[in-house]
Formats: structure tokens, sequence, C-alpha cells
């Protein structure tokens, strides 16, 4: 399989979305293709597609500052995924 993955790497539990998260997460998936990586793997989302993104995902211009508050918050948790960092208790961002 490309990149040394298996089926197995994607396979996973269902995942609950409450309603009023699914605009980041949509937002989240859709940008998936837009990752800056650098010497040391990923480093963070190209927020130059954010825009685009937001609109074709028919986010309200009114909702733009807290989907990317949550974004961001989605971003951080991915990176320290992917890198495996520890999660701290007490760590907020």
């Amino acid at each position: 399989m490309a990149a040394g993955f298996t089926e197995e790497d994607y396979e996973a539990d269902p995942v609950e979305v409450w309603p009023e998260n699914l605009p980041v997460v949509g937002v989240f998936q859709a940008m998936e293709t837009q990752w800056r990586v650098g010497m040391e793997g990923a480093t963070g989302l190209d927020y130059n597609a954010l825009p685009t993104v937001l609109r074709l995902t028919r986010v309200p211009r009114a909702k733009w500052p807290d989907v990317f508050e949550d974004l961001r918050t989605m971003e951080r948790a991915a990176l320290k995924e992917i890198h495996g960092t520890p999660e701290k208790e007490d760590d907020h961002g």
C-alpha cells in the first residue's frame, strides 16, 4: 500500500460528533491535504487555503472566527498525535 500504510492503519471505531462541532470537523477534513511539512514532519495547516475551504463547506462568515479557533485546537491535538507528544492534563495549547 502507498506510503507503507496498511488497511489496519485506517480502521477505527466510529466517533460521535456533536452537532455543534460538525462545521469544524468538516473544515478539518477538507483541510486534510493542506498540511505544511518540514524536515521534522508536519508543522501545521496551511491557512492560505482556509478561506476557500470555509466558503466551500458553507460555513457562515459570522462563524469563521469560532471555527478557526476550533480548527487550531484540532490542529494542535493532531500535531501531538503525529509527533507522539504526550498530552499533559493541564495542557490547553
